[in-house]
């Protein structure tokens, strides 16, 4: 499945990083995004889920 790519700018509140370090995205960015990428995250709005692939 193929997405239009936007540039969506990254402001305050829309990831935090975890203790590892990497960057974890929220729903608040996920919503700007405006779709699914179905890709099981932490925090997807439109649930998802990865195991079940709904």
């Amino acid at each position: 499945m193929l997405f239009p790519k936007k540039n969506i700018p990254i402001e305050e509140g829309d990831y935090y990083l975890t203790p590892e370090g990497y960057k974890c995205f929220t729903e608040q960015y996920h919503l700007k995004r405006g779709y699914c990428c179905e890709s099981g995250c932490r925090h997807c709005p439109y649930g998802f889920n990865k195991k079940k692939k709904q």
